[in-house]
């Protein structure tokens, strides 16, 4: 059975084969609907969250990934962020927090 965080018709996190994929979108307007479902899901066994299906972001969507890091890491985890956007991955390098995503 496939759990999904999806918040329609934005978007959410898909937990599949072990990681999570993100479809849709995520944007201010659905940020913390998007993070309050993913608290719902197990974080992913591979540590992998797959942003292939990422449809459109704004800024929103790193105070999301960089909140879903912090819970890996509080429940000691390892977590990395797989096939980032460029627009996300060049909002985080203006913001400062490329060495967050990918560590």
């Amino acid at each position: 059975m496939i759990e999904c965080a999806c918040n329609e018709p934005a978007g959410g996190f898909v937990p599949l084969e072990g990681r999570w994929t993100y479809i849709g979108t995520l944007t201010f307007a659905d940020a913390t609907a998007v993070f309050d479902a993913s608290r719902k899901l197990p974080l992913p066994a591979t540590g992998v969250v797959d942003l292939t299906g990422l449809a459109h972001a704004d800024s929103s969507a790193l105070a999301v990934m960089l909140a879903v890091k912090r819970r890996a890491v509080s429940e000691g985890s390892q977590l990395r962020f797989a096939a980032i956007p460029p627009g996300v991955h060049a909002l985080a390098h203006v913001y400062g927090v490329e060495e967050l995503l990918a560590r």
